[in-house]
């Protein structure tokens, strides 16, 4: 039994030293490199990170993996705290994309997690990603999603692994709550215009413009029709 175990004891210390790796490099990418987003920093200077590493990007086998996992972080989140915490899925063994490449793929991926889900859309939010007040719904909960990779334009979306970030669209209606939006809104913007010389011309608050154009970081323009379509 002893040669039996010995073998899966060291391949399990071998991935969780790899998970913590790519976890250190994201670390430095946020905090070392000044990331834009204090919300970022906030939540990984606190560790309150929901941190998961995934193969095959954009299929259905990582999409079940996925919202198992994104179910858990639901489950256990503290919706009475006013502390945040994101859930991050990195996909280390990823080519490098070009920004077109790395958009399809996302929105594989998307819509591979939504055929699974056999969750209500949140009515909080719109379904159609052509509605001003569109946000991505899994397991019942709004998320705004951040799509992250080393060939990103954007700086701030130059992660050193392909990566996805689901933050709770209910902690930018928390922070609204609390009077912080335009104050941390308007912060991430002048760090961001410090970063790139600009500001991301994609972004737009919550309710102005679909969130759908900036998921994948990439600048789209007014012909740009979303691939992704709720299943009834």
């Amino acid at each position: 039994m002893r040669t039996l175990k010995e073998p899966a004891v060291k391949e399990r210390k071998s991935e969780i030293k790899e998970a913590g790796t790519i976890k250190r490099e994201f670390e430095k990418f946020v905090l070392e490199k000044d990331h834009p987003c204090i919300m970022a920093q906030t939540v990984f200077s606190m560790d309150n990170l929901d941190f998961h590493v995934y193969n095959d990007f954009g299929t259905g086998k990582t999409a079940g993996n996925i919202l198992e996992d994104l179910k858990t972080y639901i489950e256990e989140y503290d919706f009475e705290s006013n502390d945040f915490r994101t859930f991050l899925a990195v996909f280390p063994d990823s080519p490098k994309y070009s920004e077109i490449e790395f958009e399809k793929n996302l929105w594989r991926q998307l819509r591979n997690l939504h055929k699974l889900d056999e969750t209500e859309w949140d009515e909080e939010v719109s379904s159609d990603p052509e509605n001003e007040h569109f946000s991505f719904s899994l397991a019942g909960k709004a998320f705004y999603i951040v799509g992250m990779h080393p060939g990103a334009s954007r700086k701030a979306r130059q992660s050193p692994y392909t990566a996805i970030a689901f933050n709770l669209h209910w902690q930018f209606e928390k922070l609204r709550e609390m009077g912080s939006y335009e104050t941390v809104r308007d912060k991430i913007r002048e760090r961001d215009r410090e970063l790139q010389g600009s500001i991301n011309p994609m972004l737009e608050d919550f309710g102005k413009k679909s969130e759908a154009k900036q998921y994948s970081g990439r600048a789209v323009d007014k012909k740009w029709e979303c691939p992704f379509h709720k299943s009834n």
